[in-house]
């Protein structure tokens, strides 16, 4: 019988700390997996976030930095200066770079740094108890917006994504999803280009990944992934929304 399903290479033999029906841990192994097939392991350097992630440094089996909240494209964009050569990702929540690390995210795609971010958006604060996140939809019901997000008082969803977009420096901007199948499989798509155009110079990418929490949303893993679709994909659309080197 021929094995066809295995751990990826990058990932250590440890199991994950993330509750059931999170999606970090889908969002790892296709990081891992894309490392693994492009050889460049032994080049790569991670950062990883405060927040659920926090611990990705046990589960990536690579060199890993551990940066304050909000601050890890500063910590890329010094680490790629220092070495050229090294292929640089950081890895952040939308608390993390929506909203504490907004000043960094922004400069840095608006540089050009030729890194490349992986954003996690589960629509809250995970790891602090599911607060509201800049990326809360609107009605939605958080610990510090138990009645509903409402506009008037909080604002709107901040998308990120669109907002990085339109900057002159960010080369490759790109959102999935970790809900299907399918769109596990064009997600692991936008983390392959967004490696190679760093390893092609190309500057600035970023991948954003609609994911679920269970745990914060109150829901079991089969109703999480059905607000998922109903709701966040609605408000956060699916697909490439910048191709600076494509755009045919």
């Amino acid at each position: 019988m021929k094995k066809k399903f295995s751990r990826p290479k990058l990932l250590k033999n440890v199991p994950f700390r993330y509750c059931p029906g999170c999606g970090h841990s889908i969002a790892h192994r296709l990081i891992a997996e894309v490392i693994d097939e492009l050889k460049i392991k032994e080049i790569t350097i991670g950062i990883a976030p405060v927040g659920c992630a926090v611990f990705a440094y046990d589960y990536f089996d690579i060199d890993m930095l551990e940066i304050p909240h909000g601050r890890p494209p500063a910590a890329a964009t010094g680490m790629k200066r220092v070495c050229p050569d090294k292929v640089i990702f950081a890895y952040q929540g939308d608390g993390d770079l929506a909203a504490i690390g907004t000043a960094e995210i922004i400069h840095a795609a608006n540089r050009g740094e030729n890194i490349t971010i992986f954003f996690i958006n589960n629509a809250n604060y995970g790891m602090t108890g599911g607060q509201m996140a800049p990326t809360t939809l609107i009605g939605q019901r958080t610990t510090t917006t138990p009645s509903g997000r409402k506009s008037e008082l909080a604002g709107y969803p901040v998308h990120v994504s669109e907002l990085l977009a339109v900057l002159e420096g960010s080369a490759f901007i790109a959102r999935g999803a970790l809900d299907s199948y399918k769109n596990i499989v064009i997600t692991k798509k936008y983390i392959e280009k967004a490696f190679k155009y760093q390893l092609e110079g190309k500057g600035f990418s970023l991948v954003e990944m609609l994911s679920p929490c269970p745990t914060d949303w109150g829901m079991t893993p089969q109703e999480a992934l059905k607000w998922l679709r109903e709701n966040m994909m609605k408000e956060f659309k699916l697909g490439v929304i910048k191709d600076k080197w494509n755009n045919a």
